[in-house]
């Protein structure tokens, strides 16, 4: 059995195979109140991918001469790969890094589909039980949603990179739940965040706009929980729980912060260009340095700042790792603008769309019963 780090009875956990502890009588009555708030106001941001009163994927998009992003975000046509191509192509190529970040987006979702599903196994908490398993629902929504884009976009996902592969797979299959809520909840979630209201502001694209609208109106709920398990952990944790915990999170943020560019696992799309994945590489270091890297987390929506935000607003990062991040971002800065993400400001936004929505259509469904029980 895994050596757990928690300090409220919410996140007790049993072994994933212990299944007669989830059947021991005392355990139905000790169910915490700390996630009813979170779980109650999942009727609220219900939304299905299959509804077009919710999405029309169905909405034309010319790929042949839009690009999904603006070309300056693609960095591939910031450095020397953009001199061999030419204009047709570099919409072509820019749509197809698209293609791969897409689905590795696509890949996530299934990663913290497979995640909730996971905790359902070991808390011990009905209330916490109930949680997972409602954001279980929501990520398999998240799933179906990007499914159905790619599709429409481009038939099918690309494969997961390796290191979203390895970390994802890490994140579901470790028994330790401190690495699961901060891995997940804490780390992935706010990368999926940052990037969605990076896409939210950007995209040229606008099936794209409302799918990640609407999966940050999910998302900004289950980095909530996240957050509750830092306020109700983080400062009980004895100083070497807690470099435990600070370690490993600067080592998964360096991990994915590095994994940015990665023109390896991008070497079947520069194929279809002519282009050897190791030159691209090499173009792409010449003009995309450090320095880069940092004028991009000065940005609100950038996936890396709004992380680092994440951590430090949590407890997690102390002065003793500080330094670790302050080579790429003003971390009296980040202190200073309170834990707010970019991605809540748009989930509140389309929790009142879809709060109308839901109304008329339980509307309809009311009329609708009406109308059987009178025939």
């Amino acid at each position: 059995m895994a050596q757990q780090i928690t300090y409220d009875k919410a996140y007790d956990t049993v072994a994933p195979e212990d299944f007669p502890a989830m059947l021991q009588v005392a355990r139905y009555g000790r169910r915490t109140d700390a996630f009813d708030g979170i779980i109650s106001a999942t009727h609220d941001h219900f939304w299905d991918p299959l509804d077009k009163n919710y999405i029309d994927f169905d909405q034309p998009f010319d790929m042949e001469t839009t690009p999904i992003v603006p070309q300056e975000m693609v960095v591939e046509l910031r450095s020397a790969v953009a001199d061999r191509l030419d204009e047709r192509q570099k919409i072509q190529l820019s749509n197809d890094v698209m293609h791969w970040s897409i689905s590795n987006l696509l890949h996530g979702e299934q990663g913290a589909l497979s995640l909730s599903a996971s905790l359902c196994h070991i808390l011990l908490d009905p209330g916490a039980q109930e949680y997972a398993a409602n954001q279980a629902r929501e990520e398999a929504r998240h799933v179906a949603g990007f499914t159905r884009y790619i599709a429409c976009r481009w038939g099918e996902p690309l494969p997961v990179g390796k290191t979203i592969a390895t970390v994802l797979d890490d994140l579901v299959s470790t028994q330790e739940v401190y690495k699961k809520i901060v891995g997940m909840q804490m780390l992935i979630e706010g990368l999926a965040m940052g990037s969605f209201a990076t896409l939210n502001a950007k995209t040229n694209d606008p099936v794209l706009r409302r799918l990640v609208q609407l999966v940050m109106s999910d998302e900004a709920f289950h980095h909530r929980f996240g957050r509750l398990w830092a306020a109700k952990t983080i400062r009980h944790l004895s100083p070497d729980e807690h470099k435990k915990v600070e370690d490993w999170s600067a080592q998964i943020f360096q991990t994915l912060l590095f994994n940015l560019i990665n023109a390896e696992q991008k070497q079947v799309i520069y194929a279809k260009y002519g282009l050897d994945w190791q030159w691209v590489r090499d173009a792409v270091k010449e003009t995309f340095t450090d320095d880069d890297r940092r004028d991009q987390l000065k940005e609100s929506t950038n996936i890396f700042r709004v992380l680092i935000k994440t951590l430090l607003h949590a407890g997690i990062i102390t002065q003793r790792t500080a330094p670790l991040y302050a080579v790429w971002v003003d971390m009296k800065e980040l202190e200073a603008e309170g834990d707010g993400i970019p991605g809540d400001v748009v989930a509140e936004e389309m929790l009142v769309v879809l709060r109308e929505i839901n109304a008329k259509r339980k509307r309809i469904v009311s009329k609708d019963v009406a109308a059987a029980a009178a025939s």
